[in-house]
């Protein structure tokens, strides 16, 4: 999840966009983003969306 935390740390708000762009379920309060939350955010995104983990995970390690 390393890839995940340093695209996190420099480009949030643009990766926030193409996550909303992609999965509508998912709100900003969603998306508040705390380093070492990485899975939480993806469980959420989950849950919303219903996709699977490595799904979700392999979307944003693409951003």
């Amino acid at each position: 999840m390393s890839s995940f935390k340093d695209k996190a740390k420099g480009n949030w708000n643009e990766i926030k966009g193409k996550i909303k762009e992609e999965y509508a379920e998912v709100t900003e309060d969603d998306l508040l983003f705390e380093e070492a939350q990485e899975d939480q955010l993806i469980g959420i995104i989950q849950k919303k969306t219903g996709k699977a983990k490595e799904e979700v995970k392999s979307f944003i390690d693409s951003l």
